[in-house]
C-alpha cells in the first residue's frame, strides 16, 4: 500500500500541513498563524523572529508526518520567501527541519496548484471556473482556458496591504483611498498582462480559498467552532463580502476577535483581505463566491501522489 504525503504551504500568514492518504484522503490538516512576511513589504528580508517562528511550527509538524509514516513530502514557500533577500537561506533550514525538499514557487505555480486544489471534487455545472486564493503577499487568479491553466499573481495581500496602506484599525477615508488605490493598480496590471482571466464572462463560478475567504465563510455562518462541512463550498455573496468588509472595518483588532467566527492571528489582516475580494469580485464582473476549504495544500499533495512534485 503506497505510503501518505505531506504538503506543507508556507503561507506570507500561516504555515499549513496537510497529510493524505494514497487516495488523497486527509489524514490530518494543521494550521498556525506564523506571519512569515512580517516586515518584508519594508526591509525585504524574513526577520528572525519570523523565522524562528515558523521553524518551530515546521517542527512540529515533521512529528506529525514521523508518527503518520511519511516518507514523501514537499515545502511550498510562497510571496514573503520570494520577495526576501534570505529566502534561499531560510528555505535550506526548513530542509533540515522537515526532512524533505522546500522550495519556492512562482506565482504562476502558486495559481496552477491552487487551481488543481481547489478543483478537485468540484462538480462541473457547464460554466467556466477560477480561483482566487487571496493570501497574506500576494494574490492569486487562475482558470483553465483552452485545456491549460491560465493563472495570475498579484503583489497584494492581507499582510501587504494592511502594512502598506490600510492599517490594522479602524479605517478612515485616507487609508481606504491609499488601500482601493493599490490594489485597483494590481489589477489594471493583471488584466493587462492576463485579459483571458478578465473575459470569462458573467456566468464565472468563482471559487475563492485560503484564509480571509475560509475566515469570511465562518463569519458568515456564525461559527464557534471550526465545521469544514459548514465552511466548504459555502456561497457568500458580494453583498456580504462588503458588508462585513465594511463591519469590521469600523472595529480595532481587538473587538473583531469577539466575532463568532474570527480565527485568532488573521483579526489585524482581514479587512485588508476582504478588499481585495471585494475589488476582484467587482472587476470579474461576479455577484457570488464559493469558498473552498480545498486548496494549494491539495493540490501540491495531489502532484505528490502522481509523482509529478
Amino acid at each position: 500500500m503506497a505510503e501518505p504525503v505531506a504538503a506543507v504551504d508556507c503561507g506570507s500568514n500561516s504555515t499549513r500541513l496537510l497529510i493524505a492518504d494514497a487516495r488523497g484522503r486527509a489524514m490530518a490538516r494543521e494550521m498556525r498563524i506564523t506571519r512569515l512576511a512580517e516586515g518584508v513589504d519594508a526591509a525585504k528580508e524574513l526577520s528572525d523572529a519570523a523565522i524562528a517562528r515558523t521553524l518551530a511550527v515546521l517542527q512540529e509538524y515533521r512529528g506529525l508526518c514521523e508518527r503518520a509514516g511519511v516518507t514523501r513530502g514537499l515545502c511550498a514557500a510562497t510571496s514573503a520567501v520570494r520577495d526576501a533577500g534570505n529566502g534561499a537561506a531560510f528555505l535550506e533550514r526548513a530542509r533540515g527541519v522537515l526532512g524533505f525538499d522546500a522550495v519556492v514557487l512562482s506565482g504562476e505555480d502558486e495559481a496552477t496548484y491552487s487551481f488543481e486544489g481547489a478543483t478537485t471534487g468540484l462538480a462541473d455545472d457547464g460554466r467556466p471556473v477560477a480561483i482566487l486564493d487571496v493570501g497574506g503577499g500576494s494574490t492569486e487568479i487562475a482558470s483553465r482556458i483552452d485545456g491549460r491553466v491560465v493563472g495570475y499573481s498579484m503583489q497584494v495581500g492581507c499582510v501587504r496591504v494592511t502594512e502598506r496602506a490600510l492599517g490594522a484599525g479602524p479605517v478612515d477615508a485616507e487609508h481606504e483611498a491609499r488601500a482601493l488605490a493599490m490594489i485597483e493598480a494590481a489589477l489594471d496590471g493583471a488584466s493587462a498582462a492576463a485579459p483571458a482571466l478578465f473575459a470569462l464572462g458573467p456566468r464565472l463560478r468563482l471559487v475563492g480559498l485560503a484564509g480571509t475567504v475560509s475566515t469570511l465563510a465562518q463569519l458568515d455562518a456564525g461559527l464557534d467552532h471550526y465545521d469544514r462541512a459548514v465552511v466548504h463550498h459555502r456561497r457568500l455573496s458580494r453583498h456580504a463580502v462588503a458588508a462585513w468588509r465594511a463591519r469590521l472595518g469600523h472595529e480595532p483588532p481587538a473587538t473583531r476577535l469577539g466575532f463568532p467566527g474570527m480565527v485568532p492571528g488573521r483579526e489585524d489582516v482581514i479587512v485588508a483581505g476582504l478588499y481585495v475580494v471585494e475589488a476582484v469580485m467587482a472587476r470579474l464582473g461576479v455577484d457570488e463566491l464559493l469558498s473552498s476549504e480545498s486548496d494549494i495544500l491539495d493540490g501540491i499533495a495531489g502532484r505528490l501522489r502522481s509523482g509529478l512534485a
